[in-house]
């Protein structure tokens, strides 16, 4: 599939966002009326400096990593921090707003399900006069503190030339690569599939279709990964823009007879990748840097909250993690990338 096709399928993935915003808008009336009178009489949090992290969903490793690195730096800086997951749910992501500005938290760390409810979610704490700092994902408007993101079309391209140098040794050129895709609505995941897709183009590598997650769960991650072996006989080579499922992925391929045929690289990182990647069970991944983004957005909090200067736009580099260099970025990877302190 071509780059025009894919965006085309983007394109169609984002018209909706006039009607999403409606219904999102509309329900945040909703749960201003019906949810429940007690919930801004319960107790405060023990210490004097409180903070909210919406995230869309605590189950998924990435966002995890992210809520230790929040817990680490509030731990330093005086605050207690509630993690409240909306479970990759508007509806509970709403509810999951009302609650922490009803109990007045001081400010809130926003990882929305998409750039869509981000908007709607700013729009309410900004009602509230409650900071916000946004992490990862982006919004499609709004006023916040900073949004703290990665270079996820830089980081997407590095790895989509790894990927490309390797089919290249391999013979595989003129096979194509099949994508499961994080949902397109959001910034980020339309900046990794640019980003990828310009990579194969330079090389001269074909793209062969684009999936994208809902529930992000083994079994559609197999599903998809099997649709793509399934549906083009010449595809070479599976990315997955997330990390947790890539086994689902490794199944499909096996299961499918390919094992040794097609390669599989990633996006993200789990803690199997230090051992997958040298293995060559893995090409490689685009490591973000969830652990570091956590402290980071904390530390805007209290700078903004003190008064002093917080720059609006902080961008961090995506480690692009091959066989070739992973015993370099291990001290980055293990701390930064994985949360996983000495």
């Amino acid at each position: 599939m071509t780059m025009e096709g894919l965006f085309r399928r983007i394109h169609t993935a984002m018209i909706d966002r006039r009607v999403m915003r409606f219904y999102l808008g509309f329900f945040l009336l909703l749960s201003f009326v019906f949810i429940p009178a007690q919930a801004s009489a319960e107790e405060p949090l023990g210490a004097s400096k409180r903070l909210a992290y919406l995230v869309s969903d605590i189950r998924i490793p990435f966002w995890a990593i992210m809520a230790r690195g929040i817990q680490h730096s509030a731990a330093s800086q005086g605050f207690s921090v509630e993690v409240m997951s909306a479970d990759n749910t508007a509806k509970l992501e709403l509810e999951n707003s009302v609650k922490a500005i009803r109990r007045k938290v001081d400010g809130i760390i926003l990882s929305p399900t998409n750039s869509s409810a981000g908007a709607t979610l700013l729009k309410l704490a900004a009602q509230a006069k409650i900071p916000v700092v946004v992490a990862d994902i982006g919004a499609d408007s709004g006023s916040y503190v900073s949004y703290i993101s990665s270079d996820n079309a830089e980081g997407a391209y590095l790895i989509g030339r790894i990927l490309a140098e390797r089919m290249h040794d391999l013979g595989w050129q003129d096979g194509r690569v099949g994508i499961i895709a994080i949902p397109q609505k959001r910034e980020n995941g339309q900046a990794r599939t640019s980003g990828f897709m310009r990579a194969l183009e330079e090389a001269g590598i074909k793209g062969a279709d684009l999936r994208q997650q809902v529930d992000f769960s083994h079994q559609e991650t197999y599903r998809f990964s099997r649709e793509l072996i399934q549906a083009h006989a010449d595809l070479r080579a599976l990315w997955l823009q997330g990390s947790d499922r890539y086994q689902a992925a490794l199944e499909a391929i096996r299961d499918s007879g390919k094992e040794g045929q097609i390669l599989l690289i990633c996006f993200d990182a789990e803690p199997e990748f230090l051992d997958l990647i040298p293995q060559g069970a893995l090409v490689g991944a685009a490591m973000q840097q969830p652990f570091l983004m956590g402290q980071m957005a904390v530390e805007s909090l209290q700078r903004h909250l003190q008064g002093e200067p917080v720059e609006r736009l902080q961008q961090l580099p995506i480690l692009a993690v091959s066989a070739d260099n992973i015993d370099q970025q291990l001290p980055l990877i293990r701390r930064n990338v994985l949360g996983l302190l000495p």
